[in-house]
């Protein structure tokens, strides 16, 4: 009987400690693959900016549902951590993982990110700059330059920036007379061809508009004037665009990124290079739609700008365009690229 209760003994020891060890082993494995990791993320759009939703709550929700939950961000406004042009530093030293900039917040780090914010009156088509970006290698030198800085860079959509303006711009003296909200190179820009260009935060834009601060500004085109109520106080929409860009791009510390999971790297890499396209094609879908709707119920014209008022904005425009490569030798050799892309089109 000691023998049979020896061995039973032995055998229940055993089996207890073989269960103990595959429990471990099977619940440290999943934990640490199901461990939620929380990023903040600092925008430059305001909550009411229609790319605050379509573009930065989109990639939330992408990732969230791509990563079973183990990715989460934490969404904060524009100015509710750090002003918009102190975002690439903060997500450069690993303050924030992730952020949302204008290129032209970037012009002291990244040599190329004036030719980003987009030159004005160069393309005319959105998908002639989603083409040179993507298939001619803009963006990889971008992301190429960012990354000397500790951070991953990733153009959030390509798009028009169009002005709104309180009168309409019949005349070169009109536009000559204009005091504009601008930010980036278009901000150099409009005050080199010779109106008055400020920059002021999103936050602040609509008042600065509605009292008198400024005749006119540019906050993307139809969708970005819409959902800033700047309609309200601006009845003029401006056309032809002054420029096609990359005017907004998403930006993530290499430092946070390099710390996650293998899969979840891809993962988020993923979703940044698809968040290009359906935001390209989604915002030029908005764009039509909500400047028809703009036009028929809130009483916005279009105001084509006169040949003799574009004539001297491309004069302009393509003078400064010069003054960009000054910046480096990557920014020469981009506009040389660049220059080479439109004379193929035959723009130049």
């Amino acid at each position: 009987m000691n023998l049979f209760a020896n061995a039973r003994k032995s055998l229940t020891v055993y089996a207890s400690a073989l269960a103990l060890g595959v429990s471990a082993a099977m619940s440290a494995a999943p934990v640490a693959a199901q461990d939620t990791v929380t990023w903040k993320v600092q925008s430059h759009w305001p909550g009411s900016s229609s790319s605050y939703t379509d573009s930065l709550v989109r990639l939330q929700r992408v990732l969230d549902e791509r990563t079973d939950g183990r990715l989460q961000l934490k969404l904060y406004e524009a100015g509710a951590l750090f002003k918009a042009k102190e975002t690439f530093n903060a997500v450069s030293r690993g303050i924030l993982e992730m952020g949302t900039i204008s290129p032209a917040y970037a012009q002291d780090k990244v040599s190329l990110a004036g030719i980003a914010s987009g030159l004005p009156f160069a393309f005319r088509n959105v998908w002639e700059a989603a083409y040179f970006h993507q298939n001619m290698g803009f963006e990889q030198m971008l992301r190429d330059e960012a990354a000397e800085h500790g951070v991953y860079w990733a153009t959030d959509k390509v798009y028009p920036t169009e002005m709104v303006v309180k009168e309409p711009i019949n005349t070169w003296d009109d536009f000559t007379s204009l005091k504009i909200r601008s930010s980036g190179a278009l901000q150099t820009f409009l005050t080199e061809a010779g109106a008055a260009a400020s920059y002021i935060p999103g936050s602040e834009l609509y008042s600065a508009l509605d009292s008198g601060i400024v005749d006119g500004a540019h906050w993307g085109a139809s969708q970005g004037a819409s959902s800033m109520g700047l309609y309200e106080v601006a009845k003029h929409h401006v056309q032809p665009a002054l420029n096609i860009a990359g005017t907004d791009v998403i930006i993530v510390s290499q430092k946070a990124l390099n710390k996650l999971p293998e899969d979840m790297q891809k993962i988020v890499k993923d979703a940044l290079a698809e968040q290009f396209w359906v935001r390209t094609n989604e915002y030029q879908y908005k764009e039509r739609i909500t400047l028809a709707k703009a036009i028929a119920e809130q009483g916005v014209q279009v105001n084509v700008l006169p040949d003799e008022v574009q004539d001297k904005l491309v004069q302009t425009a393509q003078k400064m365009w010069d003054e960009e490569a000054k910046r480096g030798d990557n920014a020469k050799k981009a506009l040389a690229m660049l220059k080479d892309y439109l004379a193929e089109l035959g723009y130049l």
